[in-house]
């Protein structure tokens, strides 16, 4: 494999920033962050003058991208997926997708054989499942089909499909039985993110205390909140061990709700997300999604009756409309859609920030945020 030197950029690890400094790659690790000219011994040399370097992405939450979708079930729909997320700045993604109660569940077969496959793109970090152990009343655009009651039987049918590919379900912890299963997800590693649910204030504490450390999109598919019924939102902002993803679109989200966020998820806490769909990469138009035609425009999809599916922005624009939105810094916004998730997957040793001994997992940014380069493993996999 053949060692990079990137030169000339404004480095944001994400924890500080550095100047005049050089990143030399090898072997699919950072090999060494130092001083301008200090190293002679390189195959390739990028100049990242007038431009920003950063730690590759990591989305834990998008469906499709690039016309393709993971419930495609075919390796070559993947492969769209992590081409048109790098094209982005992501380096690494959750494929995130439903399990059919009784019906053809192919796609995690394929999601699961195709999982840290080396290839072009960003990486396949593993699966995250909405649901099926979701309320009904908050199911979205999630098919009933894709809805069951919370039961051993069908974890362990899901777990027999995926593995240890699973990563992260999301669950509503008010259902009958889910808090036992919840504590089941925690104990065989998997990420338990809640969601898509009708739980009250007291009813997320419980699954907070059960070993809900994580929630998926916040605000949406959740009861709101209300001075005399808090719902769940209070409980998972003033639960300090709980992180949370953040569709910065201003669309999903109003921004006053996405800066009264951006106060109580400090530290490692906020988790950016593209909840991207096939339309991502793709121009407006109207498009075609679980038999129903859809609008895409703007960045955000919609079925004709005015439905929200998902976005199809990538991260680095989103990371772009969280800083118009937000007081946050560069640096806060790039850690959130970086570093942050790292944590949530246990991954932060080996990926989310520039360090050495890490994994070459970069991204090259234009002054505008617009990606110029994405890096995985030390390979370019993305170039303007």
């Amino acid at each position: 494999m053949e060692t990079m030197l990137i030169t000339g950029g404004r480095i944001i690890t994400p924890f500080e920033e550095l100047e005049q400094r050089e990143i030399l790659l090898g072997d699919g690790k950072i090999r060494r962050i130092s001083a301008q000219g200090t190293n002679r011994n390189y195959d390739r040399r990028i100049d990242a003058t007038g431009m920003i370097v950063v730690p590759g992405f990591i989305d834990v939450h998008v469906q499709g991208a690039g016309g393709a979708d993971v419930l495609d079930a075919r390796p070559e729909a993947l492969d769209t997926i992590s081409l048109t997320c790098a094209r982005y700045g992501v380096t690494g993604y959750l494929a995130t997708t439903v399990y059919r109660t009784g019906g053809d569940n192919g796609h995690l077969r394929v999601a699961t054989q195709e999982r840290f496959r080396s290839g072009e793109g960003a990486e396949l970090l593993g699966i995250h499942l909405e649901g099926p152990f979701i309320a009904a009343g908050k199911r979205g655009m999630i098919r009933e089909d894709c809805l069951a009651p919370v039961e051993n039987e069908i974890l362990d049918r899901i777990l027999e499909l995926t593995g240890d590919g699973l990563r992260m379900m999301t669950i509503a912890p008010e259902l009958p039985a889910a808090l036992q299963l919840i504590r089941r997800l925690q104990t065989g590693g998997v990420v338990a993110s809640f969601g898509h649910s009708e739980a009250d204030y007291p009813q997320t504490l419980a699954g907070i205390e059960a070993g809900v450390g994580h929630v998926t999109h916040l605000y949406n598919a959740m009861m709101p909140m209300h001075h005399r019924d808090p719902g769940p939102i209070p409980a998972l902002l003033e639960s300090t061990g709980v992180s949370a993803q953040i569709i910065p679109d201003g669309v999903h989200i109003h921004p006053a709700m996405l800066r009264l966020a951006g106060l109580w998820l400090t530290g490692n806490r906020m988790v950016l997300i593209t909840d991207g769909m096939q339309a991502m990469g793709l121009p407006d138009g109207r498009y075609l999604y679980n038999g129903l035609d859809y609008e895409s425009k703007n960045g955000t999809a919609r079925y004709l009756d005015g439905t929200l599916i998902g976005t199809a922005l990538g991260m680095n624009e989103l990371i772009a409309r969280c800083l118009h939105h937000t007081d946050c810094s560069l640096a806060q916004v790039i850690q959130a859609a970086s570093f942050n998730p790292a944590c949530v997957l246990g991954l932060q040793d080996r990926k989310g920030s520039l360090d050495e001994g890490k994994d070459a997992d970069l991204v090259l940014l234009e002054s505008d945020l617009r990606v110029s380069m994405t890096i995985r493993a030390g390979r370019c996999v993305y170039e303007a």
